[in-house]
């Protein structure tokens, strides 16, 4: 697989693995961004995981492109890390609330299926959060079960409610704000995938796996109320 270095102004530059969405293609992505992290290299500010690029900042003050492309070019003639370490996430969700998925009955026309049987495709979908982006804390997370598949609707909605979960093409996200939106809703989960009171704000990272679990109104209106207090236990979410 070829890789391409392209400029992104006089700090930055990306590495290009391929020109589609893959798998395998956003893995090497990650094993980059964990191998640059592991080796410590000097200057390095910081990288960003996108689809199929890493973008690596540097300070220009310590150290230069020139510098850096070889040794990036370095890490990955020896080999990238596989089978890199990975948070493995559960989302709460609730489908059962027209409010919450008003779209559930239309998906299961458009692709055949009871909604009861897009409900549980959807909880069997295992999905990796792949880039964050648009709005602080919206996740683009691939995995979505191919029968599912949907293209954007033709006509997006000028307000969608926080914490909505929803599906398009093989993606699924979770709205971290009211905002517009162009997806198909499927239910809504308690959770704020930002959060400014929380140490880290945003909850999803790239490369996180990520898995939906079922709950009915009752539990959302419980888990939505603690919270909004703040008390919520975050931790018993994730597993390393």
């Amino acid at each position: 697989m070829s890789v391409r270095y392209l400029s992104c102004g006089d700090t930055a530059f990306s590495v290009e693995f391929g020109n589609e969405i893959s798998p395998e293609i956003n893995g090497r992505v990650m094993a980059l961004h964990a191998a640059i992290g592991q080796a410590g290299i000097a200057g390095v500010v910081e990288t960003v995981p996108s689809m199929r690029a890493l973008m690596v900042c540097y300070d220009p003050m310590a150290t230069s492109r020139a510098k850096l492309e070889p040794e990036i070019e370095g890490l990955i003639a020896r080999g990238l890390p596989t089978g890199v370490k990975t948070r493995k996430v559960t989302i709460p969700c609730c489908y059962d609330d027209p409010e919450f998925a008003p779209d559930l009955k239309e998906i299961a026309e458009r692709t055949k299926k009871k909604v009861e049987d897009v409900i549980a495709l959807h909880l069997a979908s295992r999905f990796t959060v792949y880039v964050l982006g648009f709005m602080p804390g919206l996740a683009y997370i691939a995995g979505l079960e191919k029968s599912l598949y949907l293209p954007r609707r033709s006509q997006p909605r000028v307000r969608v409610p926080r914490s909505t979960v929803a599906i398009a093409m093989d993606m699924t996200t979770i709205y971290p704000f009211e905002s517009p939106g162009g997806w198909h809703l499927i239910g809504r989960t308690p959770l704020w995938m930002f959060d400014q009171r929380r140490e880290q704000p945003v909850f999803l990272a790239p490369g996180d796996s990520l898995t939906f679990q079922r709950i009915d109104r009752k539990t959302y209106d419980r888990i939505a109320r603690d919270v909004e207090a703040g008390t919520f236990d975050w931790a018993k979410l994730v597993r390393s």
